[in-house]
């Protein structure tokens, strides 16, 4: 999966002469918390909802809320905006964009294409479109888990047994997800989201097998 497919296409911008003020109705009416400030198609800063109300009145101030208005009014974006910002390109791998990402510590990154802003994507979008349809978060069916399903040194030989036994039933499988890392000496457990509301009869067969089953909430 690339960056171009998660990514929100319909970005926000404004010029880095944008007062502070105008900043914060804008995010408001758009319902967003970040806005890439844009110069003649050229991305020179970001601004978050955070860096806006550290400049916002409060009660600690010495100025009167009209004072403080007027700053804000007059005030462009440019004098609070972050100029470092972390950019993604649309065909780059999701997985290398989640990496720099979290290498950044950053809940957003901004989409860059030949020098100008095509989109932008959040730590939701990674989340909605990339780990729920990995864990069948949001997908109707049943999560079972087997303890224990992969024992290190028999390779995939579990698995394949107990998706053999999955499709020999008529049940299909939405996702699956194997816990703990691979190199650990340990049994790892797997967890399968099965399309289907009542899987007794597959944790039967797994029972019968020898294998730990329980179903899991989701």
């Amino acid at each position: 999966m690339k960056v171009k497919d998660i990514m929100s296409y319909n970005v926000v911008t404004m010029p880095s002469s944008t007062s502070i003020a105008e900043a914060k109705r804008i995010m408001a009416a758009h319902n967003v918390s970040r806005l890439p400030i844009v110069d003649k198609d050229k991305l020179v800063g970001i601004v978050t909802d955070r860096s806006i109300e550290r400049v916002s009145p409060t009660k600690a101030t010495s100025l009167s809320v009209w004072e403080l208005s007027y700053l804000l009014e007059k005030t462009p974006v440019r004098d609070i905006m972050k100029r470092d910002v972390v950019t993604l390109t649309p065909d780059m791998d999701s997985e290398e964009a989640v990496a720099i990402a979290q290498k950044n510590k950053v809940g957003s990154a901004v989409v860059v294409d030949d020098g100008k802003v095509v989109g932008i994507v959040t730590t939701t979008d990674f989340f909605d479109k990339i780990v729920n349809p990995l864990l069948g978060i949001g997908v109707p069916g049943t999560r079972l888990e087997v303890t224990g399903g992969m024992v290190k040194g028999k390779g995939a030989a579990p698995l394949e047994e107990m998706l053999a036994m999955i499709h020999s039933l008529g049940f299909k499988v939405s996702a699956i997800h194997v816990e703990g890392s691979a190199m650990e000496d340990m049994t790892r457990d797997v967890c399968f989201h099965i399309r289907a509301d009542n899987v007794d009869k597959l944790i039967e067969a797994f029972t019968a097998k020898g294998y730990k089953v329980r179903i899991r909430d989701r």
